[in-house]
């Protein structure tokens, strides 16, 4: 008869590039693993999963067994919710994943003081560079960025605006940009992200609107690398508002341009379809979106 733990091990390798990845994640041995797999595989009389010197894929048995699996934990775990008296206190596992300058600087935080609101509660955030659609062995995914699925419930914690900056030196030098065709005179760093066109900025003014192709003196695929470029008085940057709140307020970064609005990137709590009714994942949600408040023109990640 299959059991759980045979479910847990088959969708573990199914989200996994190899056994030892999958043993981390159940918290056995590679050794000890490798050997319930063979026996699961010999009580079933068929192959669940091919071995190679790189990687560990799932046969097709072992996908459609992958497949069903995660239904019915999914269906085990929302009776497990359901069962539990309101007053009871929330346990389980919430795996969670992220970009990883939001994750580090915002979301690590507020996951913090969740996890001291609900001490039963084993929460394991993942960063990444793109962490949708990679995840979908997810509870809940932060993406930054427009979105088009259907198979996900989106919940917009902050609309993040996109605002220009530069460090107080850089400007008194280079004087200040007032309107989008000044910046063909200034240094600009671009971020190369989420497969965006990087170099491409869009603009509006009241009823009036223009896009510019940039050409960057500096580029990087991280934004915090080029948010300290800008505040090392090496030009303008365009940065998403959660990530230079602070240098504005510190005083080293100062925003420009300011009657201007560029491209806006909503951030995003993501939840598959399947999982949104899981007392525990509504929790989470909730609690984001009121960590995340509106104060005057910026976010407030308090």
């Amino acid at each position: 008869m299959i059991t759980f733990s045979d479910l847990e091990l088959v969708t573990s390798i199914s989200v996994s590039g190899s056994l030892s990845e999958a043993a981390r994640k159940l918290g056995v041995t590679t050794a000890a693993l490798s050997m319930r797999l063979r026996k699961l595989e010999k009580q079933l009389g068929m192959k669940l999963a091919s071995r190679d010197a790189r990687r560990l894929a799932l046969t097709e048995d072992g996908e459609r067994m992958a497949e069903e699996g995660r239904r019915l934990l999914q269906a085990l775990e929302e009776l497990s919710d359901s069962m539990v008296a309101d007053d009871e206190r929330l346990q389980g596992v919430i795996r969670l994943s992220a970009p990883f300058g939001f994750g580090r600087l915002r979301l690590a935080p507020l996951l913090a003081r969740f996890a001291k609101l609900h001490p039963k509660l084993r929460i394991e955030l993942d960063l990444r560079e793109t962490p949708w659609p990679d995840r979908n062995n997810c509870d809940a995914v932060i993406h930054i960025g427009p979105i088009n699925d259907s198979s996900w419930t989106a919940q917009v914690l902050a609309s993040n605006e996109r605002w220009l900056c530069a460090s107080p030196v850089y400007l008194k030098q280079n004087g200040t940009p007032r309107a989008p065709q000044d910046l063909a005179a200034h240094r600009c760093i671009c971020i190369r992200e989420n497969d965006e066109n990087a170099t491409y900025w869009h603009l509006r003014k009241d009823n009036e609107s223009t896009s510019l192709r940039i050409f960057p003196s500096m580029l990087s695929n991280d934004g915090a690398v080029a948010r300290r470029w800008a505040e090392q008085d090496l030009g303008l940057v365009l940065r998403s508002q959660w990530d230079v709140v602070d240098s504005i307020a510190q005083g080293t970064l100062v925003r420009v341009m300011v009657n201007w609005q560029f491209a806006t990137a909503p951030i995003f709590l993501l939840i598959p379809t399947r999982k949104n009714r899981s007392r525990k994942i509504q929790a989470l949600a909730t609690f984001l979106s009121e960590s995340i408040k509106t104060k005057g023109t910026e976010k407030s990640f308090s």
